[in-house]
Parts: C-alpha cells; structure tokens; sequence
C-alpha cells in the first residue's frame, strides 16, 4: 500500500518554512557530491527490464515499489479504432487501469514492498466529453479512486489556465458552470507538484513543487515539473501571470534542498521526454532502443539522487537508463498515455545512507480483452475489441458510470455524417485529411465575417472520425457529439482577423525551425484554395513557395482575413507572427461547433486531399 499522505504532508510543512527563508537555496550548484557508481554496465543497459545496481547496502536494505503513469488525458473509456491496442494487445479504460494497479500493489505487498503511485502530468486536458463535460472533475476523483498519490502537472493541465488548475487542486464549483454534476467538488485527494511554474507576483511556485514520503523510515523525495516550452504550446492567455524555468535548474535547486533535510534517495515526475526509433521490428513496450529526445540531455544535468525519472509529453513507451551528472545511471521510463500502460518501478534503499542501492522497471500492459481459444483477441471490427469483466475494478467502473450516464444524451446524439474514414495521420508533406476538414469547416463557420481562408494546428486534432458504428449506437457513417469532441477537445475559440500577404508569408515560414525563434516544426493545416509548396533544404526565411489562394498568387501588400482558433491567434504553438494580425472577431461558440456545423450541412463529408501542401525537399 501506499505511504500515509499526511507523514509527507507533515514533513513538507517542515521543508516550507526554511525554504522560503533560505534565499541561497536558489543559488546551489547544479550538482552535490557523486553517489554511488553502477555496479557494472553491458551493452543491454536499458533493455528489457531496465535494471541498475549500485553500491552494496551498509546498512541493510529496504524494498519499495512506485507505480507510474503519464499522459491520461482523461481516457476514462477505453480507447478504440488505430489506438485501442497497444503492440496488438487491447488496453486501457480507468475501471482496468484501477484493476492492475490493485494487482501489481498485492504482488509487492507480498514481497514486503510498499508502493506509493506516481505520475508525469497531461492528467486532463485534451479530454473526452465524459470529462471535459465537468471540467475534468471526474479524471481528477477518479485519480483518487485508483489510488494515485503524486503528480507533476504537465503542458495540458493549464489548457483552461492556471486559475482554473488552481480551482481543480483546491476544489470548489466552477466559476461559470458551477458543479455540473450536482454534488460538490472536493479537489485533487493526491498532491499535484509544479516546482517551475513560478508565480509572477510571489516569485514561488504555484503548486507544491516537492513532496516526501517515508518508506520503512527512510525519507524518499520527490519533485515535479513540467517542460519548460509550456507556454509555447498552451494558450497564452491563461498563464499570463505565471513563468516556467529551466526543468534541470529547477529539479536541482529543490533537490539540494530535500538533501540539505537528509533525503537521499530522489525521484523526478517531469512532463517531457522522448523516443525510441527503432529498427523495423517494433519495440517492446519496455525497450530502449535508439532512445533519443529532451529528456537525454535533462537527466544528464541531474543531480545523482535522481535514481528515477518519470517522464511524459511525448505519449510513448520506453524503459531506459541514462547517465546523470556524475556519470551514474539514472532509470528513465514512461508508460505511453491513455492509461494504457503501468510502469512498474522496484528500488532497494541502504538504510542507513537512505541511498538508492537498486532499481528495476518494466511497462506492463493494462489488458482489458478477452482472448479467443487460439489466443487472438475478440473483436468485433477491426479496434472493437471485447471487453473482459472479469477485468472491472468495481468502484472505478460505479464512478465512471455515474458520468457517462450524465453525458450519454449529450455524447450519442448524431450530428453529421462522413462517406469513409477521415484520419489525423499526416501525409510526408505534413497535412493530414482531417485537419484538411476542420480547417474546411472554420473557413465555413466564418464566410460571414469575410474569411477567406483557414489554418489549424495540428496538435489540435485530437482523434481520427471513424465510418464504423461505436458503442453509441449510431449507424456506421453517422458521426456523435462525442466522437466530434473527441476530435476537437479544448474548446478554443474561433476568430478572424486581418493579414497581409507578407504577414501571411511569414506565419508559413514560422512553420519551420529557426525563423522567428521557431524550435519545432509544425505543419499548419490549410483550408480549401489555400495551396503553396515549401522546401526545408532551402535557408530560413525562404522555405515558401507559390503561394496562391484560389490559384492567384498571394500579394504581400494585400490584405486577406485569415480564420484560426484563439490558441494560435494568441501566438499558440510558437506562431507568434499571427499576434500581429488585425481587426480580430470571434465567432460564436467553439471550434468543435465549427465542425459539427460542417459535418452536418448535407450530403456525407469526405476525407480532405491532404494535397493543397507540397514538399520540395
């Protein structure tokens, strides 16, 4: 079971105070004195189960256990379609997810390992309607339910801002909406840490930024962040009054400190992280294979306390070791998203240097299927799989339904019809058929104001829209509420505003690494008419070509409306080129009202072409 909440508590009231008081505890050095050496290191370091071995205990051992998970979203139905499997295997759903970790607790209870469960953020946001509907209460109790203790908040959880995650942790009705459910909000039971998100006006963290847990009378601490690039991927408009500072910076200051009180054995639930590129056999779901991304460099800027790194954003599964700062390994993992995997992390501590002297971790599948006699998983169309009962944590599913039944008239109700499958997969020249659709559909929504043509982000198509029927009922080609929200999760406004050619230009170019301080390249998604070719190979600046609307070239001097959600208005994703725009209006409802609006004007939608981009080189 898990450590009491309150002796952590406790012991964090105690750290507060000092802290505080301690101004130099902002200036420590990045990294203290060397911990321990592995053991020993071969060639399979990171492989299938991570393991790393330390220095012998000095004064016999301890045993542990964290469960970990990341990137949620709110996935309390199990997933379907293309991710209803992980490596063919069904997974996920809030009511399994509480069934396995019940059942990895009681292997380690029986091995005398006391377990304290952890996450990595993205808890909500992005959200199906079962959640978003309530202002992701549910995700939140149903967090409680499945007996999660810490977590880092991640990009995700400041989606509706940093007053309203304030309100999720704290409890209390929504300010607008009230409680919608019609019985009270009682918050976050776990503690959700945010050790770089730093209030403008305190000059302190927002959240708690460490928590402390005892296991066997050792103190184990832990410290939470998100990736430091939140702002330029939430909107702006939320966490105006807030900063994010260096993720290593961060997790180093808070971690002398933890020292400083005599912890020594550490653990970082940090949102960011990275990927295996594998060979062209896929990965298992705890490999490490050609590991790479953010999350490499953080680890190795980290204090040698960090034994585990629990890590997210990215939604993929890995299992790794990584070297820290003083050359030991630190176990790096992530459990994908969705709920769809547990990572099962086992440590030793000396109890007498309260050192970590092991760690192991593994991903383990959250199975929800049932299996047919030859060992295939019953389906019923391709990623509808059957559901196993005897699978169901009975007071996760009782909570769980209580939402779905409050949303199903809402969810199931038909709002339009599509002739085939639309997807959000990307073709190599980086546009997608749905995002074709949704950036058709905001073109429509505002014709009205004079909008000639549209641009969505990708990140912002959430879920592909599917022919087949789904649990809600609906003939196969009918499309749901709930299968559009789904689709398009946040909320965000649609707005029009005036750009010239040349501002249009650059937005374009703004796609692209290094123009205007752009760090990721995004392909925005184009309406109908919009058409233009780009090379990456040519220099900064100049990646764009033959842009034309209604095949008439573009002229930098003229002046086009241009219809986005507020989100990249407001300089979302690193378009800060579409801040300048001009003559801003804001069409009634959300985006998603955009789309159902389009889906259900007439004869069945199809797949956009994906074919108004074209990539040179």
């Amino acid at each position: 079971m898990s450590q009491p909440r309150s002796r952590g508590r406790a012991l964090l009231r105690h750290l507060a105070a000092p802290a505080l008081a301690l101004a130099v505890v902002a200036s420590l050095p990045a990294t203290g004195r060397p911990g321990p050496q592995p053991a020993a290191t071969d060639d399979t370091a990171g492989l299938v189960p991570v393991a790393v071995s330390y220095a012998a205990p000095r004064g016999g051992e301890i045993k542990g256990q964290f469960l970990s998970y990341n990137d949620f979203h709110g996935a309390i139905d199990p997933p379907g379609g293309s991710g209803a499997a992980v490596n063919g295997t069904p997974a996920g759903g809030v009511e399994y997810l509480a069934t396995w970790l019940r059942k990895l607790r009681a292997e380690a209870k029986a091995e005398g390992r006391g377990t304290t469960t952890v996450g990595a953020g993205d808890l909500i946001g992005g959200t199906p309607l079962v959640s978003a509907a309530f202002h992701d209460e549910p995700t939140i109790e149903l967090m409680d339910e499945v007996g999660l203790d810490i977590s880092s908040v991640g990009n995700h959880e400041f989606d509706e801002g940093v007053d309203e995650l304030i309100r999720i942790n704290k409890g209390g009705c929504h300010p607008v909406d009230g409680c919608a459910d019609g019985d009270g909000f009682a918050g976050a039971g776990f503690t959700y840490l945010a050790a770089n998100t730093i209030s403008k006006k305190t000059k302190l963290p927002i959240l708690p930024p460490v928590d402390v847990r005892f296991v066997g009378g050792v103190p184990v601490g832990f410290v939470g962040v998100t990736l430091e690039g939140t702002p330029g991927i939430v909107n702006p408009a939320g966490i105006s009054d807030v900063t994010f500072t260096d993720e290593v910076q961060t997790a180093n200051r808070w971690g002398g400190l933890l020292k400083l009180f005599g912890v020594k054995a550490m653990v970082l639930l940090v949102h960011e992280g990275g990927a295996q590129s594998p060979p062209p056999s896929a990965p298992g779901v705890s490999d490490c294979a050609n590991f790479s991304g953010p999350i490499v460099d953080i680890v190795r800027g980290l204090r040698p306390e960090f034994g585990v790194v629990v890590s997210g954003h990215t939604h993929r599964f890995y299992s790794c070791s990584l070297p820290n700062s003083s050359g030991a390994q630190s176990v790096v993992t992530s459990a994908g998203s969705n709920g769809q995997l547990i990572t099962d992390i086992d440590y030793s501590l000396d109890r007498r240097t309260g050192r970590f002297t092991s760690i192991t971790a593994k991903n383990v599948i959250v199975e929800n299927g049932v299996r047919n006699a030859d060992g295939t998983w019953q389906q019923s169309a391709p990623g509808v799989y059957a559901r196993n009962p005897d699978l169901v944590d009975p007071g996760a599913k009782a909570l769980a339904d209580k939402y779905r039944a409050a949303v199903a008239p809402i969810a199931n109700r038909v709002v339009g019809r599509i002739s085939a499958d639309i997807v959000r997969d990307a073709r190599p020249n980086g546009e997608s058929p749905l995002g074709d659709v949704i950036a058709d559909a905001q073109l429509a929504y505002t014709r009205g104001d004079g909008a000639q043509l549209a641009l969505m982000n990708p990140g912002g198509v959430r879920a592909s829209l599917s022919y087949a029927a789904s649990a809600g009922g609906e003939a196969p080609g009918e499309v749901t509420y709930g299968e559009a929200f789904t689709t398009q999760p946040f909320n965000n406004l649609v707005v029009t505003q005036t750009l010239t050619g040349a501002q249009l230009r650059n937005v374009l170019e703004q796609q692209f690494v290094g123009f205007n301080g752009q760090t990721t390249q995004r392909i925005l998604q184009p309406s109908a008419g919009l058409t233009y070719s780009y090379d990456t190979t040519a220099p900064v600046g100049s990646r764009v070509s033959a842009l034309a609307l209604d095949g008439v070239p573009v002229d930098p001097a003229t002046s086009y409306r241009v219809t986005t959600n507020d989100f990249l208005a407001n300089g979302g994703d690193g378009f800060t080129e579409l801040k300048a725009g001009t003559g801003r209006t804001t069409a009634p409802g959300f985006d998603v009202d955009a789309l159902i609006a389009y889906l259900g004007a007439g004869v069945p939608v199809a797949p956009g072409p994906a074919d108004r981009i074209t990539r040179l080189g």
